[in-house]
């Protein structure tokens, strides 16, 4: 008999017996996506690996501690997550994160549409890409480099003003085709390297 592991209940009740094949078909089905999403927080490939290697590591030997009704999907992204926590607070315990970044992680973690994180962020990194040249180099010099839009506008020899439109341009230009989540995945992609740049 075939044991259908999409099922959640089911999942956890033979994983919880110490059911080998249950914990590969998670393996299988998720280190890709955890991975994915723990690049998206670090911007480090080796990082992301061992964070998601810690995170299946955890779950094997804190199985029978599992409860049987929640969802694996995000309880696995949210371990990923505290994982994260818990390495960045290794090398920096003093700056916390900031909480609307926080927030945004969480936003992302918990939704449950159809669109991956994967997809939300390749979405937004070709939307940049195919921004007006000047309107792209302005929103990167913002959200990449951190300058102030005075510093931009001296950087540019341009006005505030000009800078502010191509910024507002911008901001229309990636809501319109990825629309609420776009600051979410913004903070994915640019928050973390200000972050980990301190280390």
């Amino acid at each position: 008999m075939q044991i259908n592991f999409n099922n959640d209940i089911i999942l956890i009740d033979v994983l919880k017996k110490g059911n080998s094949n249950a914990y590969t078909f998670l393996v299988n089905n998720y280190h890709h996506k955890l991975c994915v999403y723990a690049y998206g927080l670090t911007n480090n490939h080796d990082l992301s690996e061992d964070i998601v290697q810690n995170v299946f590591m955890s779950v094997w030997k804190q199985r029978h501690k599992l409860k049987d009704d929640f969802v694996v999907k995000n309880y696995l992204y949210k371990s990923v997550y505290n994982e994260f926590i818990d390495q960045y607070r290794k090398h920096k315990s003093v700056l916390a994160l900031e909480k609307k970044y926080i927030d945004a992680l969480s936003a992302i973690v918990e939704d449950e549409e159809d669109n991956s994180l994967e997809q939300l962020i390749n979405l937004v990194k070709q939307e940049i890409e195919n921004l007006p040249p000047k309107c792209k180099h302005t929103f990167l010099l913002s959200k990449q480099e951190g300058l102030t839009n005075i510093e931009i506008a001296e950087y540019l020899n341009i006005s505030i003003k000009s800078v502010e439109a191509h910024i507002t341009k911008a901001f229309f230009i990636l809501r319109q085709t990825v629309g609420k989540k776009m600051n979410c995945i913004l903070f994915l992609l640019f928050y973390p390297k200000k972050v980990l740049s301190r280390l």
